[in-house]
């Protein structure tokens, strides 16, 4: 269970690793395209997709050990256990947030987020 402020501060710690994650993704997805195309890429060949695949796998189990819950990585969605009013809630945070700014009950889903 994470307090607001140690999720934000975990968050705050873990930023590095996720802009990492999202250009770590934008290369896979640009040579994906590339080999599907037939065309050479800047970014490799088949060996480089393993190894990109490889190294956005490890980010997300740095992450699940973190006891973060990774919700999506297309954007990247990220979910804190918590406990708001007596009631256990997730700390949501979404790509583009600037903070945890976000949360909803367990039961909800993203559908369910509110401003905290």
């Amino acid at each position: 269970m994470f307090t607001l402020a140690q999720a934000r501060h975990l968050m705050a710690t873990l930023c590095p690793r996720i802009d990492e994650l999202v250009l770590l993704r934008a290369d896979l997805a640009e040579l994906r395209a590339d080999l599907a195309g037939g065309s050479q890429s800047p970014h490799g060949g088949l060996a480089e997709v393993k190894g990109l695949e490889a190294r956005i796998y490890g980010i997300l189990d740095e992450l699940n050990e973190h006891d973060i819950q990774v919700k999506g990585v297309a954007p990247v969605l990220l979910d804190f256990p918590g406990e708001l009013d007596g009631r256990p809630v997730l700390w949501c945070w979404l790509e583009g947030d600037g903070e945890i700014r976000w949360y909803h009950r367990l039961e909800c889903g993203f559908s369910g987020r509110r401003r905290i």
